[in-house]
């Protein structure tokens, strides 16, 4: 897992959740980071925040999607999830979206059928076509 977060407090947080069940994390401060991480690590999924300085998390998953490579690697935003957020997170190719703040389960399910959906990499009908989901329903 790739978890991109400004705020170093967040970034723990979810990387002590998700460790604790069993998933190996990485963390990334902005999304120049994490497009730098990304081929090296080779991540299953990635959470994304939206606010963060140099590159916020909608032009990173813009250019995730652009890159052959990381085109079909599960996307989840992990934000504020306003209206604009989810809008332009779903024009992104962004596949869910989790509401700061969260539940500690609910980002462990939501990352856990992230990692399921990766795996079984089913193509969708098209940019962002069927994908995005949320953690609450």
């Amino acid at each position: 897992m790739l978890v991109v977060d400004d705020n170093k407090v967040i970034r723990q947080l979810i990387r002590v959740n998700l460790e604790l069940e069993g998933f190996e994390v990485v963390t990334a401060g902005d999304g120049v980071e994490c497009l730098d991480l990304v081929h090296r690590v080779r991540p299953d999924a990635i959470t994304l925040d939206v606010v963060m300085p140099r590159l916020d998390g909608l032009q990173t998953a813009t250019r995730l999607r652009s890159d052959p490579r990381t085109e079909r690697l599960p996307l989840a935003i992990v934000s504020a999830c306003t209206p604009y957020e989810v809008d332009h997170g779903v024009a992104a190719g962004v596949d869910a979206f989790l509401a700061k703040p969260f539940e500690p389960g609910e980002l462990v399910m939501l990352v856990h059928r992230l990692v399921e959906r990766g795996r079984s990499s089913v193509p969708a009908a098209g940019p962002g076509a069927g994908r995005a989901e949320s953690a609450a329903g």
